[in-house]
């Protein structure tokens, strides 16, 4: 595993690039979010994203979430209605995931034999930085295999997982604490789906 190291508020510009070239190989990346590391893929290649589930040893049935550098991103890979871009603006960037139906062109795998996908922006700017230089959304399942405890450091990732992952964009440790809160929409309204750092009744809120 090659590693490369960039300051957390301020990406290098060749060290983005660099990464984003693993990923339009079928590499895997493992990158900084604002809570935890994470394991960047194509969510389009199949082939990357059967690499991804090997890696951690993940159940076909469980769905793999997204990050966007922007809402305009994000909507390559999602379809937005009324309520998920109210929901979108008011907390993006930050710890929201919105599920929604996926637009064509993403790996089946990624949907967990489903038809929707998780998406958010992060408020982390190499993770953004990364999505941007790539061109579409990553992947951002945790950078751990399934049942170990999560990755909050360049070195956790290097200690469990440096066999199995291409590159390693080092920015420092993160920031850690309570992951994104899951939320989506159907024709009753919002549904909780799992408890996060944004409070349910911050969303509820939000659309008052």
């Amino acid at each position: 595993m090659k590693t490369l190291t960039t300051p957390a508020d301020a990406p290098e510009e060749a060290v983005i690039a660099e990464a984003a070239d693993v990923l339009r190989k079928g590499g895997v990346v493992a990158y900084p979010t604002d809570t935890l590391y994470g394991l960047a893929v194509d969510p389009r290649r199949d082939d990357a994203v059967a690499r991804l589930y090997a890696l951690k040893g993940r159940e076909a049935w469980s769905a793999v979430t997204l990050i966007a550098a922007s809402l305009a991103q994000a909507q390559l890979a999602a379809i937005t209605g009324p309520v998920e871009l109210r929901l979108a603006r008011v907390f993006w960037p930050g710890p929201l995931t919105i599920v929604v139906p996926a637009q064509p062109g993403l790996s089946p795998a990624v949907l967990g034999e489903g038809t929707t996908v998780g998406v958010r922006v992060p408020s982390h700017a190499v993770a953004r930085a990364l999505a941007a230089a790539f061109g579409f959304c990553i992947t951002a399942t945790s950078a751990n295999r399934s049942g170990e405890p999560a990755a909050a450091t360049g070195a956790d990732v290097a200690s469990t997982l440096s066999a199995a992952v291409d590159l390693l964009v080092d920015a420092g440790p993160a920031a850690g604490g309570t992951p994104s809160t899951i939320v989506a929409v159907d024709e009753s309204g919002p549904r909780l789906i799992r408890r996060g750092a944004v409070a349910w009744d911050r969303v509820l809120r939000s659309l008052e």
